[in-house]
């Protein structure tokens, strides 16, 4: 994947859109304008902060269905993320939680999404949902029927799981590539906002260049200012949220002098 063709950027910081609770959700405050309202605000604080890229999440929906997500959902993410490609001159995806690749695929394909993050592509993982088990086969045959220029970014060991049984690390981060045929890896912690483990890192990074020397891996969660400069000697790009919100608070709108400090430390401006 050429990233500066699909991001943006050779390193790409991507940042955030967490949704509020869609319609439907059983925290949906009744007024669809304000969730698009506050999508809109998030994104361009973000853009305008100089972030490369968007990811636009139903964050707010807990509890996640384990896989696919009500026709109504798809309808509602559809319609706001088409606003903000119109909104917000920038890359951007999505990522349909808790694991519908489906939706999310159909989504950044109607609406002009450059990329989608899937937490669980290929094997299995125990969750909060239950047992999640890849669907990499039913994805890359989707994104053919579709005829989709959409980049698949699949999680290794994703936040908020666990194994369903004990892996090696290269071998899962092995398989994401050669055999779910990934387009990129994402490297998170243990749970939003969390740090992501130096180790688990490094692990991730040896098997990719053995395998796919040109295929980016992102950090996906606790990148702040103070350690995105190192983390990007390392990984790829970086996917931030909560160290952008207000008062460091997942569920907090974006907070713009956040997002310039976090672009200045990476080297940005």
């Amino acid at each position: 994947m050429n990233l500066v063709e699909r991001f943006g950027s050779e390193t790409p910081l991507v940042g955030m859109v967490h949704l509020p609770p869609l319609p439907g959700a059983p925290r949906f405050e009744g007024d669809r304008g304000a969730v698009r309202e506050r999508a809109l605000a998030d994104a361009r604080a973000l853009r305008e902060g100089g972030v490369d890229a968007l990811l636009v999440e139903n964050f707010g929906d807990a509890p996640f269905y384990p896989e696919a997500v009500p026709t109504h959902v798809v309808a509602e993410l559809t319609a706001i993320a088409r606003e903000l490609a119109l909104a917000v001159d920038s890359p951007w995806g999505v990522n349909v939680l808790r694991n519908d690749a489906r939706a999310a695929l159909s989504v950044a394909a109607a609406a002009g999404g450059s990329f989608v993050r899937v937490n669980v592509h290929a094997g299995t993982r125990v969750t909060d949902q239950g047992l999640l088990e890849g669907r990499a086969h039913e994805t890359l045959r989707l994104r053919e029927r579709l005829d989709a220029d959409v980049a698949i970014l699949a999680d290794v060991a994703v936040k908020h799981s666990a194994p369903a049984a004990e892996r090696d690390v290269t071998a899962v981060a092995e398989e994401l590539v050669g055999r779910g045929l990934a387009d990129g890896l994402v490297v998170s912690g243990p749970a939003t906002g969390e740090p992501t483990d130096t180790d688990h890192l490094r692990g991730v990074l040896d098997a990719r260049d053995d395998v796919a020397p040109d295929l980016p891996v992102f950090v996906g969660s606790g990148v702040t200012a103070g350690n995105v400069a190192e983390l990007l000697d390392h990984a790829d790009g970086a996917i931030v949220g909560t160290a952008l919100k207000r008062d460091g608070e997942t569920t907090n709108p974006v907070d713009p002098d956040r997002v310039t400090r976090l672009v200045e430390a990476a080297g940005r401006r």
